[in-house]
């Protein structure tokens, strides 16, 4: 995740970057986004393009790894 917003008001979008990168440097793809101040709905996830890169061997944070995890559950209710 990388971290964007003012001072008191996080803000992150969920990103693909090689693991040498730091946090808010380089990223290959934006994947999403990530508001933890809003009490529902506080995440966007491209949940295609997150498949794609976990079958291509990527490793999602724990964070990430459970925005994936409830938006399946989420795209299988609305299936």
């Amino acid at each position: 995740m990388k971290r964007i917003g003012a001072r008191n008001k996080p803000a992150f979008r969920i990103v693909v970057a090689d693991g040498r990168s730091p946090r808010d440097g380089r990223f290959i793809e934006e994947l999403g986004t990530y508001l933890p101040e809003k009490k529902t709905d506080n995440f966007t996830l491209n949940l295609d393009r997150a498949k794609y890169w976990l079958s291509k061997g990527a490793q999602p944070s724990e964070t990430v790894a459970s925005f994936i995890k409830r938006a399946a559950k989420a795209a299988a209710a609305a299936a």
